[in-house]
């Protein structure tokens, strides 16, 4: 295994390393999600309380409504990554623990 092991670090990989000084929370992809994918939920939330009609208990549930969505997907995923790190990976994720060699 260890004469196929380059070879299918390459063609897995392609070439490209780990993820050196980028491991853990927060990296560039938590950056490119909350700063620039979720800029029209953002501007939907300040529309809500700022427009014309604007009606605030109705806003209030909507950011309610968000944030309890965001947590039924956001929570289970943690726990699972931790169950994951565990079972498959002898310990918890980086986050949490600490870094890895």
């Amino acid at each position: 295994m260890s004469a196929l092991s380059p070879a299918l670090e390459a063609l897995l990989y392609a070439g490209i390393g780990g993820t050196e000084g980028l491991t853990g929370f927060p990296n560039i992809g938590t950056y490119l999600i909350f700063g620039v994918v979720l800029v029209p939920v953002y501007v939907m939330i300040v529309a809500w309380f700022l427009g014309d009609p604007s009606d605030a208990k109705t806003g209030v549930m909507g950011v309610v409504y968000l944030v309890g969505i965001t947590l039924g997907m956001w929570v289970p995923m943690f726990f699972l990554t931790m169950l994951i790190g565990i079972i498959f990976f002898g310990g918890v994720p980086e986050p949490l623990a600490s870094p890895g060699p």
